[in-house]
């Protein structure tokens, strides 16, 4: 699934954003500062640092939730692997005509989900792609259920491949849920704006220097802008610089394997 906004803008905008607050809360600090006891900047610093954390509380749990994910996405590949392969395997309990029919179609279905996830996030082509893959699910099953009858087939032939095939269908399901599985949109718009928030307080809080610094200022804006993009490119693995080629590896050795 594409996200509505691509990975790089939205933290190229968050970036453009915390320099913005950082400065405007620098200008409302030095506004202020002549006004400010000691006891003032005190709570002003408790407050300062509840907020703060509830900022690195929320940066940590959605870091968390999509790193989860992205280990999740890889072993449904290796799951899908595994239920391809033993699928595979058992047409060896066909006759010797239908098991050659059956592995030419098993080969075009494995061509098949290849490309349609080598097109992501060009989510119409891999939908195209996808729907070709069904039909081809289709076919295979069709003729198993027929070819698991004839006289030439081992005895056990629909009690092992039908359940294998209906295993590798079923985890094609699974996959496509996956990638539609992302935290609410309110969790992103919740974790700019107290990321925004902390960059004005971060500027309030400066305006006691005389000069700005900014290796504090770029630190503290480039480090929160890596960090939610890659939160980001976690959760949209087929768009930036985050991918699953590693993993989409083991489908093109099973596939490599059927010729």
């Amino acid at each position: 699934m594409e996200p509505p906004i691509s990975p790089f803008v939205s933290t190229l905008l968050l970036f453009l954003g915390m320099l913005l607050m950082l400065e405007t809360g620098r200008r409302l600090g030095i506004g202020r500062r002549a006004r400010e006891t000691d006891s003032d900047r005190s709570n002003l610093g408790t407050i300062e640092s509840a907020l703060f954390a509830v900022f690195g509380l929320l940066m940590a749990l959605t870091f968390t939730g999509a790193a989860s994910r992205f280990n999740e996405k890889r072993m449904l590949i290796a799951e899908e692997v595994n239920a391809v392969q033993t699928a595979y395997l058992r047409l060896e309990l066909l006759p010797h005509e239908q098991r050659l029919a059956l592995q030419g179609l098993f080969r075009r279905y494995l061509d098949s989900r290849l490309a349609a996830y080598r097109k992501l996030p060009d989510t119409g082509a891999a939908a195209a792609e996808m729907a070709e893959a069904e039909k081809l699910q289709r076919q295979i099953w069709t003729s198993a259920v027929t070819d698991t009858e004839l006289p030439g087939a081992h005895r056990d032939a629909g009690k092992l491949l039908l359940p294998a095939l209906n295993n590798m269908i079923d985890i094609t399901t699974v996959r496509a849920m996956s990638l539609q599985i992302h935290p609410p949109a309110i969790i992103y718009v919740l974790l700019f704006s107290v990321g925004l928030m902390c960059a004005l307080l971060a500027g309030y809080r400066m305006a006691s220097a005389q000069y700005r610094s900014w290796l504090h200022i770029l630190g503290f804006a480039v480090i929160t802008v890596v960090v939610v993009y890659v939160i980001l490119d976690l959760d949209y693995l087929r768009e930036g610089l985050i991918r699953l080629q590693t993993a989409d590896q083991l489908l093109v050795k099973a596939r490599e394997a059927m010729n």
